[in-house]
């Protein structure tokens, strides 16, 4: 994974990571990781608005990997 990638959505993605190779069912967060992961994901989604508003005639792509998330 890119190391661009904000530090709560890697640890997220390792955790599922993980869950996914112990065929765990459940994944908890605690308060506090999952403000901060809402917090990283509300970031990005500004970020990708505010590419959307600046009329740039850039294409853009974005490619997000779900970790095998299923």
């Amino acid at each position: 994974m890119s190391e661009n990638v904000p530090l709560q959505i890697k640890m997220f993605n390792d955790r599922v990571r993980a869950m996914n190779a112990s065929n765990s069912k459940i994944l908890t967060l605690n308060q506090q990781e999952a403000r901060a992961l809402h917090a990283e994901i509300y970031d990005l989604l500004a970020s990708f608005a505010a590419l959307n508003r600046s009329g740039a005639e850039e294409i853009v792509q974005i490619a997000m990997d779900g970790g095998g998330f299923k």
